[in-house]
């Protein structure tokens, strides 16, 4: 009966109850009717929190019935999150499938047959493919497609990149940039895959080439070199930040002249992460750029001016807190909780969008007020459970519980 309830449950999707049969004794190695462990149907479901979950309990390799393993599925299925995840788990790489094929072998297959054809192939079927775009954990993007009663989502060729370095293979910085530029949405899994595999590299010749693409007529080229760019330099973890500089060097006269709002996306959130003081002189400026989120990347940007009593930036970032569009108008809650507690300008802004018609907005202001000592906002955070993990809010909600914590202990011990 436990295993019966457990395939419904992930099928369902129903993370508290697969957590909840795990912990109370459900066979984890638990297979339906055709012999599928419960890890591979929640895999075919493209649902990742139910696989982290069956991941802390089920064999990360067991073989279904038609001889694939958990990361064969996946990378079949096209699902890069969920590939990942299992190799972050200790998935063999190496294991076959009934065709022979590895996990590099299998995901080189998609990639080169490309997922239509290979869709049509299997189902036998030359009808339109039906066709969504899904976004993932932290917006990244890819298709899903349908046919005959098979669905796989477009990742094949971010995952076979992301497998490459594991099988030591190091394609061309051009072999990486054509897989990025054949998909014209930059927020799809391909780009984020061939600049992260890039920016591991540590290379000087990388950042050279990423540099030379500032020049290009093709907006796509100069985004793939700004987004390049932008992450050698977030990630770097020297102690002298040695990209920093020549970054907002490069930056600072690039997106003065940037046409594209895609590339302006890029160049914005570098010089909004980079230390260089003057990274942060177009930022209030930029706040202003009919993208909304170049609009956000610069607000977010903001935060130490802010706190450094930069009325410029603090008036830029009150500004956006009537922004049209609500993901930008949080970002300037956050940035106002850099001001000084003693600027009333920034407290008001924030109690301002306490009556926002996007919840989100109403509880980050909320939240920020909670961190200024300011009660105006507590009755918008009344009706939140603050101990509940699955609630987008848990760590907003988490701060500002430290956060009085250590206000009350302070009082406590002045006495």
């Amino acid at each position: 009966m436990d295993g019966e309830a457990l395939i419904a449950a992930v099928v369902s999707g129903d993370v508290k109850a697969v957590t909840a049969l795990l912990e109370a004794g459900a066979d984890p190695e638990t297979v339906d009717g055709q012999g599928t462990p419960v890890l591979c149907l929640a895999v075919d479901a493209f649902d990742l929190p139910v696989v982290e979950v069956l991941l802390g309990w089920a064999q990360v390799d067991r073989v279904a019935a038609d001889g694939r393993t958990p990361l064969l599925r996946a990378i079949d299925c096209g699902d890069l999150e969920i590939a990942e995840a299992l190799i972050g788990h200790g998935a063999k790489l190496w294991l076959k499938d009934a065709e022979g094929r590895d996990a590099l072998a299998l995901a080189r297959h998609w990639h080169v047959t490309g997922a239509v054809a290979e869709l049509r192939r299997r189902s036998g079927i030359s009808e339109p493919v039906g066709c969504r775009t899904v976004r993932g954990r932290f917006g990244i993007t890819c298709e899903e497609l349908s046919l005959g009663g098979l669905t796989v989502r477009t990742c094949h060729t971010a995952i076979l990149t992301a497998l490459e370095p594991r099988y030591g293979i190091r394609p061309s910085f051009e072999q990486l940039m054509s897989r990025a530029l054949a998909e014209p949405d930059t927020d799809h899994a391909v780009w984020h895959a061939t600049t992260s595999v890039l920016q591991q590299r540590h290379d000087p010749n990388v950042w050279e080439a990423a540099a030379g693409l500032r020049n290009s007529r093709n907006p796509l080229e100069r985004y793939f070199g700004a987004e390049l760019l932008r992450l050698i330099n977030l990630f770097d973890e020297s102690d002298d930040a040695p990209f920093d500089g020549p970054l907002v060097e490069l930056f600072l006269p690039w997106v003065a002249r940037e046409p594209d709002p895609r590339v302006t996306r890029a160049l914005t959130a570098g010089l909004s992460d980079a230390l260089d003081p003057r990274a942060k002189e177009p930022l209030p400026a930029l706040t202003r750029h009919h993208d909304g989120r170049v609009r956000q990347w610069a607000v977010s940007g903001l935060h130490r001016a802010v706190e450094a009593e930069d009325l410029e930036a603090l008036r830029a970032a009150i500004e956006r807190t009537r922004d049209e569009d609500a993901a930008v108008r949080q970002a300037a809650c956050r940035a106002l909780t850099s001001a000084p507690a003693r600027l009333a300008a920034a407290s008001d802004a924030l109690a301002g969008c306490l009556f926002d018609e996007d919840e989100n907005v109403r509880v980050t202001a909320a939240a920020q007020l909670a961190l200024r000592d300011d009660p105006r906002g507590d009755e918008v955070l009344v009706g939140l459970d603050p101990a509940d993990e699955d609630s987008p809010y848990y760590w907003l909600l988490y701060d500002v519980r430290h956060h009085r914590r250590t206000r009350r202990a302070s009082t406590i011990a002045g006495e």
